[in-house]
């Protein structure tokens, strides 16, 4: 219990909060006194011990519902496990082991015994998050699991070579799961805004943010704006002016005598970059399509044109709100569907598609760059791969931009198989740091 209580001052304390010792032993005996068994309770009880001004309360409120509320570990594993003979799973880690029979419950327990040896109380750096993260890995048997997969390798059989092939995807998605939950108990624990922290926040995970960070988030991403802003209009500036043209120039100049005091030069037109935005809104993906439409709707209206779709059960065109509303209004009125006609059952690809080619097909020329962000998780549906392959005979390329690990595409429900090979570029897109090479790479034709 005192633990528990020495993690949530620390939080604390990186938030702003000066919390003495007396303090903290009042803090622990107030914890004896109420227990952790009724919520609101141990926060009063806390609050009035710890938190001394109003402003301080605030950031009490806010740390303390943010600490209790991830405290528990996700348990979004699938039930996955493969048979092996029982010589073969006694040669190999514990870990392993787990991997193999698909044990969620006792890699969920190794998962918070790590965590709980690492110490996230020696922290005090955004630069200390690798060497954290590898602590984490290095207590769960990941080295281990690492050489087991190498043993199998080496042996040659085919059952051999299946089972490194599992165990290898296990460990890259139990490394998704420990790396999501490291950097949210970063985001706890490390509270100071500096220039490391926005370098820290372009690598976090979207899908992992809470709603109370997507104002910094959405802070950070204006900066990333502006300064692309700057840099690619005045690349196209330069760019407009073009080269020298002799010809007009040794014209225009021949009152001088020879020499060219009157330069004339090609005036070269910049295309802008057509768009066209099929975005996921449901919510597995809602928070990274809000990004990526605050990223592209950011940008200068010189640099590029944009048309915006939304689905989830159906597709509805959204172009004409971020028209009528400021960009705040408009992608609050998306998160919410608020007059929009989108229907938020499960998650239909296949019918999303087949609506955009009875509708709005004829929007695509050979000039438009069709902008696809969803994980492809299509809950067993009809795919429709098949129009995504006119589509890009129609248009100039498709970037499929999807926020799950590699290691995730084509399990499950997934069809991003089926949709991969119809795609020009294909990219995993799950940080603020992935959007903005998306968007340099739709840009990068502006010089």
């Amino acid at each position: 219990m005192e633990r528990l209580i020495e993690e949530f001052i620390h939080t604390l304390r990186g938030a702003g909060v000066r919390v003495s010792v007396a303090e903290s032993l009042d803090a622990v005996r107030a914890v004896e006194t109420v227990g952790y068994g009724h919520r609101e309770t141990l926060k009063y009880s806390l609050a009035a011990v710890l938190a001394k001004s109003a402003p301080e309360k605030l950031i009490f409120a806010s740390c303390f519902d943010r600490f209790f509320a991830s405290r528990g570990f996700p348990g979004r594993a699938e039930n996955m496990a493969m048979p092996v003979a029982a010589q073969a799973r006694d040669r190999v880690s514990p870990l392993s082991r787990m991997i193999l029979a698909g044990d969620n419950a006792g890699i969920m327990a190794a998962m918070r015994e790590a965590f709980r040896e690492a110490d996230i109380l020696g922290v005090q750096y955004f630069t200390q998050r690798g060497s954290y993260i590898r602590a984490i890995t290095s207590r769960l048997g990941f080295d281990e699991v690492g050489l087991d997969i190498q043993r199998l390798q080496e042996d040659g059989s085919f059952s051999a070579a299946r089972t490194a092939r599992f165990l290898d995807t296990g460990r890259d998605r139990l490394w998704e799961q420990v790396k999501n939950l490291a950097e949210r108990q970063f985001a706890m624990f490390i509270g100071m805004i500096s220039e490391a922290e926005d370098n820290y926040l372009k690598s976090v995970r979207l899908t992992t943010l809470e709603h109370r960070d997507f104002q910094r988030m959405q802070v950070l991403i204006q900066k990333i704006v502006k300064r692309l802003n700057a840099v690619y209009t005045r690349r196209q500036r330069g760019a407009r002016r073009g080269l020298l043209d002799l010809k007009k120039t040794l014209r225009k100049n021949v009152a001088y005598h020879g020499a060219i005091v009157e330069p004339r030069l090609r005036k070269k037109r910049i295309a802008r970059p057509d768009i066209v935005a099929i975005c996921d809104v449901s919510r597995s993906v809602e928070t990274v399509s809000r990004f990526m439409l605050l990223f592209l709707y950011g940008l200068n209206r010189a640099l590029t044109r944009i048309r915006t779709f939304v689905f989830c059960s159906n597709l509805v065109e959204a172009s004409p709100v971020f028209e009528r509303c400021s960009l705040e209004k408009a992608l609050a009125r998306i998160h919410a569907g608020a007059g929009l006609g989108v229907r938020y059952g499960l998650t239909d690809y296949g019918q999303a598609l087949q609506d955009f080619k009875d509708n709005w097909f004829d929007s695509v020329t050979g000039k438009t760059t069709v902008l696809i962000l969803g994980d492809a998780r299509n809950n067993y549906g009809d795919h429709r791969a098949e129009i995504l392959a006119e589509m890009q005979k129609k248009c100039k390329r498709i970037i499929w931009l999807n926020p799950e690990n590699k290691a995730s595409w084509g399990t499950g429900d997934s069809v991003m198989s089926r949709y991969q090979p119809h795609c020009h570029l294909a990219r995993e897109c799950g940080t603020v740091q992935h959007l903005e090479e998306v968007v340099r790479e739709l840009l990068k034709g502006i010089r």
